[in-house]
C-alpha cells in the first residue's frame, strides 16, 4: 500500500507544471491570447496577473512567468528574453491650455524648457527615455514639483498645470481625464510592447503563450 502510495506521489512530482500566470502591465490587453492558451490547453490552469510596469520586477521574481510590457523596460532586461509585438509612437501630454495644446507635433527641442513630471520607482533607462534625454544640448530636463508614483499621479500633474509627460500613444488612459492633449513628438524612437520571458524558462506552456501573443495581439499602424 505504502509502495502504490509512493508511486503516485513519484508521477505526480514529475508531471509536468500544470500552472502559468501572464502578467499584463498598465493599459495593455492579453485577453486574445490568454484564451488561445486556454483553448489549446483546457487542463492548464492559466492564470493572469496585472502590474504596474514599475512592479516588471514580478517576472525575475517568478510571480508570474510572461510579462506583456512597454519598452525600456523598468528593470534590468540580464537574463530576459524579449519578443517585440509592435512599436509605438510617444506623445506630449500637455494641458489644452498649454501653449503647445494646439501643434500638429513637437521635438525636443519645442519642449527643452518644459518641466516633465518627475516619476519614481524606474531604472536610469526608462527615465531618460520618458524624460527625450539625451536632449539636444545634452543638458537634462527640467522637473515638475510633482514626483508620480503612478500613471494617475502623473496625469494628475499635467492635468491642473505643474508639468507636462511624454507617454505611449496607444495608452488611452489620459483620455479619461478631460482637459488633456496628446501632441505626437517628432524624431523620437518610439517604444515596443513586447512579450518579457526568464531566458531560462524551459516550459512549453510559456512558449506557447508568446507565440499566441505574437500572432493575436499585434497590432498594425
Amino acid at each position: 500500500m505504502h509502495s502504490a502510495q509512493q508511486a503516485v506521489l513519484t508521477a505526480r512530482a514529475a508531471a509536468p507544471e500544470r500552472t502559468v500566470t501572464i502578467g499584463y502591465a498598465d493599459d495593455l490587453i492579453v485577453t486574445p491570447a490568454v484564451r488561445d492558451l486556454r483553448h489549446r490547453h483546457p487542463d492548464v490552469h492559466v492564470r493572469t496577473r496585472h502590474l504596474d510596469s514599475q512592479d516588471a520586477g514580478a517576472l525575475t521574481d517568478r510571480q508570474v512567468d510572461a510579462l506583456v510590457i512597454r519598452t525600456p523596460l523598468p528593470i534590468p532586461a540580464d537574463g530576459l528574453d524579449l519578443a517585440v509585438l509592435y512599436a509605438e509612437p510617444r506623445v506630449l501630454l500637455v494641458p489644452e491650455s498649454h501653449r503647445l495644446a494646439g501643434k500638429e507635433s513637437v521635438t525636443a527641442a519645442d519642449i527643452s524648457a518644459e518641466p516633465l513630471v518627475g516619476c519614481t520607482g524606474a531604472g536610469a533607462d526608462w527615465t531618460a527615455f520618458w524624460r527625450l534625454e539625451p536632449r539636444p544640448d545634452n543638458a537634462p530636463a527640467p522637473l515638475g514639483p510633482a514626483l508620480a508614483d503612478t500613471y494617475d499621479d502623473k496625469l494628475e500633474a499635467v492635468a491642473e498645470g505643474s508639468a507636462i509627460a511624454v507617454v505611449p500613444a496607444g495608452d488611452l488612459r489620459r483620455t479619461l481625464r478631460p482637459g488633456l492633449v496628446a501632441v505626437p513628438v517628432d524624431e523620437a524612437e518610439p517604444c515596443r510592447v513586447v512579450v518579457a520571458t526568464r531566458a531560462a524558462d524551459t516550459s512549453l506552456l510559456v512558449a506557447e503563450f508568446v507565440e499566441s501573443a505574437k500572432r493575436l495581439l499585434v497590432r498594425h499602424a
